[in-house]
């Protein structure tokens, strides 16, 4: 079964570890589930260890660096599941949504085999305060052009919740916003070959040599002085990704 993660998903075991702390609001949105659905699982990153977990998975090269301690894995497409309906208590999506070819379908497809509660997170394309989109303004216009709305979700799967999930300045997930206080890390290839976002935008060199001479010479730390040491305010990337907690099902 073909994914671009074969081709972009080398290193994400490594570079794509989760963060607990945002591990942590992804298990206590999945409430009292025993029984848990990860579409989308890639690597294992946030499967929790309490339960029982069952995870689906397209790339070849996901599957491959998953370790043995994680959950069985299913080589499935979130559009198709191959699970009954209500098949478990809960279901998750985990900075996924965006790569499916249907989305409404797969979301959909999670409300159909889930009993409860789905969880999802992802990222709110309408937020403008990452300081990366000045020297890449491509990242705006990708985000959207893939990222579901807020008001998609809800389209798709009836009322839903939304709750900020904070980035910490040291987080040690490597998404693309996760190194909002380490502007340097975004000089480094083999941490941006671990964001799917530079593979979609192909070159950006020049974008990056402005980058590197600010820093070089104090531009960037003038500019963004402002920027929190620790968990970001509204102003910044904690209003950037969202967690979206479908509220339990009445039976």
């Amino acid at each position: 079964m073909s994914s671009s993660y074969d081709r972009i998903g080398v290193n994400y075991a490594e570079l794509r570890k989760p963060d607990p702390r945002i591990a942590a609001r992804v298990g206590a949105a999945l409430g009292p589930a025993r029984t848990v659905l990860n579409v989308g699982a890639g690597t294992g990153s946030y499967e929790p260890a309490d339960r029982q977990v069952t995870a689906v998975e397209p790339s070849t090269e996901m599957v491959r660096q998953r370790p043995p301690s994680a959950a069985k894995v299913v080589r499935a497409r979130a559009e198709a599941l191959p699970f009954h309906d209500g098949a478990f208590d809960a279901s998750m999506a985990i900075l996924t949504v965006h790569h499916w070819s249907n989305k409404a379908t797969g979301l959909r497809e999670m409300r159909r085999v889930t009993r409860d509660r789905i969880v999802i997170l992802t990222y709110d394309p309408s937020f403008r305060g990452f300081w990366l989109a000045d020297y890449i303004p491509g990242l705006t216009a990708l985000d959207e052009a893939q990222m579901p709305r807020m008001t998609d979700y809800e389209a798709w799967l009836g009322p839903v919740d939304f709750s900020p999930v904070p980035i910490p300045h040291d987080c040690r997930d490597g998404f693309l916003s996760a190194y909002w206080r380490r502007p340097a890390a975004y000089l480094d290839p083999r941490i941006r070959a671990a964001m799917s976002s530079f593979w979609v935008l192909g070159d950006v060199s020049e974008a990056l040599s402005r980058l590197e001479r600010d820093l070089d010479i104090g531009a960037w730390a003038q500019r963004y002085a402002e920027l929190p040491s620790d968990y970001p305010p509204v102003m910044h990337s904690d209003s950037a990704h969202l967690l979206a907690v479908l509220p339990d099902r009445s039976h």
